[in-house]
């Protein structure tokens, strides 16, 4: 794999880009990624790291190598620690420390990904100041997150900062495009991702997915203010984010299944299985807010475009019910007792 195929998974990030392939001929101790999953921080990570692997082996087929088994997340000198649960925890720094102080195996740099930074425990993030500030001069750190809070900002003041804002949906409809899928369609999926191609790419191989779309849009002409259908309407709308999860689930078999026969190649051990699932169990949900959050978003447009049209205020009071329910969902709320609350409290169908 050459340097230019190594960046290529990186879509619609050049500034970010061209910053770190500048920065990889004289990299600091510690960078910070910043900005939603799925809008290419993992993978600038993995080229980054690959880019700085490759750097010390010359050109040729050993260079080849380094990007190749960074762009996969398998080589031995990138280590990833994702936290097992909601935060970054204390143990979870012990472990990024001892990876952190250890020679690299292969390559001149060790790279050490940690994902999911803005989570860290404030006694995690204490930890991580004190690995980043005092770091072997052969081991570069990459923190991620989807926001630096307050409390972390003496963390964030130590590295580098790269943005990575959600991708427009032009650059995503290009992206799936290239990827066979139907110019209108995917015009629909980009507007429906958030900004993030991950997302994008997993409702193109969901054939549900427009019917879920309409599913929510219909929500507004079937309230009538009374118990029951809310029931039934929420009753629906679960069982279709159920549903949802088969093209992930799918796409976890296949993980599964690459593992396992790795696994009997190679052998268990270092084979990253705990990991693996811990990832796909985070993915589902993921899975499940997304849905959750592109439904009331899609409401929400619902309302918006009857206030235009009809000129009723009703439409913006709805609106900005939905508005209030959808940011309920990070305090991770009973689903069904979210939904049954915002529906009885939007107007009926006239």
């Amino acid at each position: 794999m050459n340097d230019l195929d190594l960046w290529a998974a990186v879509v619609g990030q050049p500034g970010a880009t061209d910053l770190l392939r500048s920065a990889a001929a004289a990299p600091v101790h510690a960078y910070m990624f910043v900005g939603p999953p799925g809008t290419g921080r993992l993978e600038a990570a993995r080229a980054f790291a690959g880019t700085l692997f490759a750097g010390g082996a010359g050109s040729g087929d050993a260079a080849d190598r380094h990007r190749r088994l960074a762009a996969a997340g398998q080589h031995p000198d990138l280590v990833m620690i994702v936290p097992t649960g909601r935060a970054l925890l204390v143990a979870e720094i012990a472990t990024i420390i001892r990876e952190g102080s250890r020679s690299p195996i292969e390559a001149a740099h060790k790279v050490i990904v940690v994902d999911r930074f803005e989570t860290a425990e404030p006694a995690a993030a204490a930890g991580l100041l004190k690995a980043i500030e005092e770091p072997p001069a052969s081991t570069v750190f990459i923190l991620l997150a989807e926001e630096v809070p307050e409390e972390h900002s003496t963390v964030a003041s130590r590295c580098v900062r790269v943005d990575f804002p959600p991708l427009p949906d032009d650059v995503v409809a290009t992206a799936l495009v290239d990827d066979s899928v139907d110019r209108d369609l995917a015009a629909v999926l980009a507007e429906a991702a958030g900004g993030r191609l991950d997302r994008a790419r997993l409702l193109a191989t969901d054939p549900a997915f427009l019917g879920r779309r309409d599913a929510w849009r219909s929500v507004p002409d079937r309230l009538d203010g009374t118990g029951a259908v809310v029931a039934v309407l929420v009753a629906e709308l679960q069982s279709l984010i159920d549903d949802s999860q088969k093209p992930l689930a799918t796409r976890h078999e296949a993980e599964m299944k690459a593992l396992t026969e790795r696994e009997e190649e190679l052998g268990t051990r270092g084979s990253g299985r705990r990991d693996l699932v811990e990832r796909q169990r985070r993915e589902v949900r993921r899975l499940r807010d997304d849905e959750l959050r592109f439904g009331l978003a899609t409401l929400s447009r619902c309302y918006l475009n009857r206030a235009a049209s009809e000129g009723r205020s009703e439409g913006l009071d709805a609106t900005g019910r939905v508005t209030a329910a959808a940011g309920e969902l990070d305090r991770n709320p009973n689903e069904a007792l979210l939904l049954q609350s915002l529906f009885l409290d939007l107007p009926r169908a006239v």
